[in-house]
C-alpha cells in the first residue's frame, strides 16, 4: 500500500471523528432534534468542502437514529414501570374505583394526552356510561352516556375493536349524535383513541385517550393503551369476584339467622292458622287477611294487582311464594286480574313463614272468588241490558228505564257509546280469550262505577257511559283508554260515538252509535294511534266520513268557523282570499292578480288567517281540511239558495 493512500485513509478517519464529536455532545446533553441541524448549518456557513458536509450529514442521521432509539427505550421503560405499578395495585385491590383512576391517570401521562377516561357498559340500559376521567373539565362530558354504535366509544363497545381518529367531529366513520357531539365540543376534544376492555368475548367498557388538538396515535401507543385496558378489565373482574364472595358470606349469615328463628316461625304459623280461620268464619275481607298476616310475620303484607308479572307467574306456576328483590310474592287466584299478597322488606324469610304467606294467599283467593261470582252476576245483568239496546229487542221505554234504574243507570241522560279493543296481538286462542275477559271485566267495573253499561261484543268491549256537562266524547274516550290500559296492563284503543240522547225512547240510536264508534276505533288503529281514544269529531275530515250523521256544518265550523265569524264581524274578505290562495296553488303573487289587490294586502290577510287558525294552517293535512271545508261551505250555501 502506498504512503499517499495510507495518509488519505488516516485523514478520512480523522475527519469522521471530528464530524461525530459535536453530535456525541448533543446526545450526551439530551438536546432536542432541532439542535442536530446546527453543526451542518455551521459547516455550510463556513464554506467547508462538500465532502466535509456529506460526512456531517451522515453523522447527523446516525446520531438522530441513536437519539430515537434511546428515547424509545426510555419510553418503554416508563411504560413497563407504569404497567408493573398498576399490576401491583391490582394485586392488593381494595377499591376498584381507585385502581381504575390510577390506570386512567397513568395512561394519560404516558401517552401525553390532555384527557383520558374510561366508560363501562350498562347491560340493563343497553348503553355505556362514564366511570372515571382524568384531565376533563366539562361536567356534561363527564356525564355522557353512549348508545351501542353511537360515537367512537359506542362503536368500540359494539365491535370490540380499537378505533382512532385525528379529528372526531369531522370524521364521518362514526354515528354522531347531538348529545355526544355537544359533550365533545364542551371538552374541546379533537383526536381520540379508544380501546375495548374485554373479558373473554365480552366487552366490559372502553378506555380512551384524547387530545384537544389534531394528533396521530402511533401503533405502539395503541398497544400501550390496550395493555392498560386489559389491566382495567382485570380490576373490574376482581372487584366482581370480591362482591360475589361478600354476598355469599352474607347469605351464610342469613342462613344462621333462619336456623335460630325456626322455632319462633313454627309458633307464628300456628297463630296465623287460627286467625285466618276466624276471619273466614266472620266474613272478613281481603285486607283483613293482609292485616292479620302482617301482625304474625312482623312486617307489611298487602294485596295488590300490580305486583311484578314475572314473579306472580312464577308463584302461580310453582304453587309457592317467590322472592323478588327484598319482597316475597304469593300469587292470588280468583280475582278479575292477576294479583298477589306481597310481604315487603323481608329478604330472609323462614320456610315456615313462607308457607304461612302461601296459606294466606289461598284464603285470599277463596274470598276473591266469592266476590267475583257476585260481581259477575251484576256484570251479566248490565251486559244483557246493553245487548238488548244494541239489538233493539225491547222497544218498551218504561221497561227499559226500570231495568236501567235497578242498575243505577239513567237512560234519559246524554250518553256516549265507546268501542274498546286491546292492541296486543295474542300468541294463541287461550291468550286472546284471557285478554278479552280481562278487558270486559275492567270495562264492566268502570261502567258500574260510572253508572253506565258494558258488554263483550265483536271481539272487544262496548261501553255506554253518561256524558257529564262540560265534557266531550273525545275526552271521555281518552280517559277510558287510559283507565282500561292501566287496569289490564296493556294498551287499549277506544273509539267514541257522537253523544246520543233519550235512549229509552229511541233504543235503535245505540246500535247506530255503536257502528260509528267501531268505525272510529278502526280508523285510530289504521292511523297508527293505537292506545289512544277519540271521537269522529277529533279526526277532522276523516271524522266527517266516519260519523253516522255526516255533521257537515259541525266540520265546517270546527275547521274555518273562526275565519267565517271574523269576516261577518269585520266585513273582511278572508274567506275569499283563502279560496283564491288555494286556487292559485298557494302562490301570493298569483293570488293578488286574481283578487286585483296588492301582494302586501294578500300577505296581511294570510297573516290574519294564521292568527285565527293557528301557525300550522298551511301544513298539508290542515290545508286539505281547510280546502274541503271551504268547498263544503260553498256547496251548502248553494243548496240553501
Amino acid at each position: 500500500m502506498s504512503r499517499d493512500h495510507t495518509e488519505g485513509t488516516a485523514t478520512a478517519l480523522d475527519t469522521a471523528d471530528d464530524a461525530d464529536a459535536p453530535f456525541l455532545e448533543l446526545l450526551a446533553r439530551g438536546a432536542d432534534a432541532e439542535a442536530y441541524e446546527r453543526p451542518v448549518a455551521l459547516a455550510r456557513a463556513e464554506g467547508r468542502p462538500a465532502e466535509r458536509i456529506a460526512v456531517l450529514e451522515r453523522a447527523k442521521a446516525l446520531a438522530l437514529r441513536v437519539r430515537a432509539e434511546l428515547a424509545g427505550r426510555r419510553r418503554r421503560e416508563a411504560e413497563l414501570s407504569a404497567l408493573f405499578e398498576t399490576a401491583h395495585d391490582l394485586a392488593g385491590l381494595r377499591d376498584a374505583d381507585a385502581v381504575l383512576q390510577a390506570i386512567v391517570q397513568r395512561a394519560r401521562s404516558l401517552l401525553g394526552t390532555d384527557v383520558a377516561y374510561l366508560s363501562l357498559n350498562d347491560p340493563a340500559r343497553g348503553d355505556t356510561c362514564m366511570r372515571v376521567t382524568a384531565g376533563s373539565v366539562a361536567a356534561r362530558f363527564q356525564q355522557l352516556r353512549l348508545g351501542m354504535g353511537e360515537g367512537l366509544g359506542g362503536l368500540v363497545a359494539q365491535t370490540a375493536r380499537p378505533y382512532v381518529t385525528d379529528d372526531y367531529l369531522r370524521d364521518n366513520r362514526f354515528r354522531h349524535t347531538a348529545t355526544i357531539d355537544a359533550g365533545v365540543r364542551d371538552e374541546g376534544l379533537v383526536a381520540i383513541l379508544g380501546v375495548p376492555l374485554t373479558l373473554g368475548a365480552d366487552v366490559m367498557g372502553v378506555l380512551f385517550a384524547a387530545d384537544r388538538r389534531a394528533r396521530v396515535f402511533e401503533r405502539e401507543q395503541i398497544a400501550l393503551l390496550g395493555s392498560f385496558a386489559a389491566l382495567a378489565a382485570a380490576a373490574l373482574t376482581t372487584a366482581d369476584l370480591l362482591a360475589e364472595t361478600r354476598s355469599a358470606l352474607a347469605g351464610l349469615e342469613r342462613a344462621n339467622a333462619i336456623i335460630r328463628d325456626r322455632s319462633a316461625a313454627v309458633e307464628r304459623a300456628s297463630d296465623v292458622h287460627d286467625r285466618l280461620a276466624g276471619l273466614v268464619l266472620r266474613g272478613g275481607g281481603v285486607h283483613d287477611v293482609a292485616a292479620a298476616v302482617s301482625q304474625v310475620l312482623d312486617g307489611t303484607v298487602e294485596f295488590t294487582e300490580t305486583a311484578p308479572a314475572r314473579a306472580v307467574e312464577a308463584s302461580r306456576t310453582g304453587g309457592h311464594a317467590v322472592r323478588h328483590a327484598d319482597d316475597w310474592i304469593a300469587a292470588v287466584t280468583g280475582g278479575d286480574l292477576p294479583g298477589a299478597l306481597v310481604l315487603r322488606g323481608h329478604p330472609a324469610l323462614d320456610p315456615v313463614d313462607q308457607r304461612t304467606l302461601e296459606r294466606a294467599a289461598t284464603v285470599t283467593s277463596l274470598l276473591l272468588l266469592a266476590r267475583r261470582s257476585a260481581a259477575e252476576a251484576e256484570q251479566r245483568v248490565r251486559g244483557e241490558l246493553l245487548d238488548d239496546l244494541l239489538d233493539a229487542r225491547d222497544h218498551d221505554p218504561r221497561l227499559l228505564r226500570d231495568r236501567a234504574r235497578r242498575l243505577s243507570a239513567d237512560l234519559d241522560a246524554t250518553h256516549v257509546v265507546l268501542a274498546a279493543r286491546p292492541d296486543a296481538t295474542p300468541s294463541d286462542a287461550d291468550q286472546e280469550a284471557g285478554a278479552r275477559r280481562r278487558l270486559w271485566s275492567a270495562a264492566s267495573h268502570l261502567a258500574a262505577t260510572r253508572r253506565g253499561l258494558a258488554a263483550a261484543r265483536d271481539g272487544g268491549t262496548v261501553l255506554l257511559l253518561p256524558l257529564e256537562p262540560g265534557d266531550t266524547a273525545t275526552e271521555l274516550a281518552r280517559r277510558t283508554a287510559r283507565h282500561l290500559g292501566t287496569t289490564v296492563h296493556e294498551t287499549v284503543t277506544v273509539g267514541a260515538s257522537a253523544p246520543v240522547r233519550d235512549l229509552a225512547a229511541h233504543p235503535d240510536a245505540v246500535a247506530a252509535a255503536y257502528e260509528e264508534s267501531r268505525r272510529c276505533l278502526d280508523a285510530l288503529r289504521r292511523l297508527g294511534r293505537s292506545g289512544d281514544g277519540a271521537a269522529a269529531e277529533d279526526l277532522g275530515f276523516l271524522g266527517l266520513l266516519l260519523a253516522g250523521d255526516r255533521d257537515v256544518t259541525g266540520f265546517v265550523d270546527r275547521t274555518i268557523g273562526r275565519v267565517v265569524a271574523y269576516d261577518e264581524r269585520r266585513g273582511t274578505d278572508l274567506l275569499r282570499t283563502l279560496d283564491a290562495y288555494f286556487a292559485c296553488g298557494m302562490s301570493p303573487a298569483r293570488t293578488k292578480d286574481a283578487l286585483h289587490v296588492h301582494v302586501n294586502t294578500v300577505s296581511q290577510r294570510l297573516d290574519r288567517v294564521g292568527h285565527l287558525l293557528g301557525p300550522d294552517w298551511h301544513s298539508p293535512n290542515r290545508a286539505l281540511e281547510i280546502q274541503l271545508a271551504l268547498r263544503l261551505r260553498r256547496m251548502t250555501a248553494s243548496a240553501g239558495c
